[in-house]
């Protein structure tokens, strides 16, 4: 069976590597490095082009997400916007200030995306409860669960996952995601029976232009997804399937 690499990217570049590295299926957002929050338009507009699935991180805001009105309209109108780019998904969550699913929300942004694919993102790995979340997104009809098996990194969660994958027993797809990368995927995907993996596949960035760095324009240093990075990643998964 195909272990499915999906990649998380948020720029022109990084999408381009990312497709032409061997990528099944894109995670498009803007702002990677406070986890990714919903990319522009023209960014969507980009990646309908993709010969591959693209899901678009509907995410408003950094910080947690425990979302109000105001929030939830943006989230709304950010959805109406996937469907009219013509991408293939969204990737979404919300939660309560207990740290539990807010599944009115939920099933209301499931009810706005309807027709489109829905993964549900790491506001899972919040949750108090991994075993009951599990099966409330079940019964929301989500596609899959991006997790790391509520740690901070996927090899810290494994035993999580493991016991996540045998729950849901393909109702509902565990892709662990946070920290894997070539060091860590084969474990992951060894010890908890995934059959997709998520991954920034990004590498370090120094970045020269002193005067873009003096004018706050960019960090001294940043990442970006790496096309050598996906292809390596990309021929290990294959590798691992056989």
């Amino acid at each position: 069976m195909r272990i499915l690499l999906e990649v998380c990217v948020d720029s022109p570049q990084g999408l381009a590597a990312a497709i032409e590295s061997g990528a099944d299926r894109v995670e498009l957002c803007s702002a990677l490095d406070v986890g990714g929050l919903t990319p522009s338009p023209g960014l969507m507009a980009l990646a309908a082009q993709a010969p591959i699935p693209v899901y678009a991180m509907i995410r408003p805001r950094a910080g947690n997400f425990v979302f109000d009105g105001d929030d939830e309209a943006a989230m709304m109108a950010d959805i109406d916007a996937v469907r009219a780019a013509g991408l293939a998904g969204v990737v979404t969550g919300a939660n309560h200030p207990d740290t539990t699913l807010d599944l009115s929300l939920l099933q209301r942004l499931m009810e706005r995306a309807r027709g489109l694919g829905v993964t549900l993102h790491r506001a899972f790995d919040l949750t108090p409860d991994a075993d009951a979340a599990l099966e409330q997104a079940a019964s929301l009809g989500v596609e899959r669960i991006l997790t790391s098996g509520l740690a901070t990194a996927s090899l810290d969660g494994i035993d999580v996952l493991k016991r996540l994958v045998r729950q849901a027993s393909g109702r509902v797809s565990i892709m662990p995601g946070g920290g894997v990368n070539l060091a860590t995927v084969e474990r992951v995907v060894m010890e908890t029976g995934a059959g997709e993996v998520h991954s920034s596949c990004r590498r370090l960035v120094e970045n020269e232009d002193e005067r873009a760095v003096a004018f706050g324009f960019q960090p001294p240093r940043s990442y970006a997804t790496d096309a050598g990075i996906v292809k390596e990643m990309r021929a290990f998964l294959d590798r691992l399937s056989r």
